[in-house]
């Protein structure tokens, strides 16, 4: 069994900070320190995209458009994931998912919906 839950989501204004968490169960995170770790995102009418994702090595990689403003974190002994998310604009508005990265068939939680507005 996979779960993956996130939380954290909500209403901010624009220029607002917001923090994300997701955490992970089942077997499939038996090894959880050694999996790619991710927040993905899809808008209304869009395809979902990965943000942001983070490796066991530590390396981490973003889309451009959050570089510099979002930040992907871990606690493999919690089996955590987080994404801390300042300078939010409008169009960052989604729904956020924690999920696995590089794998052959990848998992992701029901997703965390996020709205950045005045």
């Amino acid at each position: 069994q996979v779960q993956l839950v996130e939380s954290g989501g909500g209403l901010v204004q624009p220029g607002g900070s917001l923090r994300l968490s997701c955490a992970a169960s089942g077997s499939t995170f038996n090894f959880f320190s050694i999996l790619v770790m991710a927040w993905y995102r899809q808008a209304p009418g869009k395809q979902r995209e990965l943000v942001a994702e983070l490796a066991s090595s530590g390396t981490t990689n973003y889309v451009d458009s959050v570089k510099g403003r979002f930040t992907i974190s871990r606690d493999n002994a919690k089996k955590m994931v987080y994404l801390q998310m300042n300078s939010l604009k409008p169009e960052d508005t989604a729904v956020y998912y924690c999920g696995t990265s590089r794998l052959p068939v990848n998992y992701w939680g029901q997703g965390t919906q996020v709205t950045v507005s005045s």
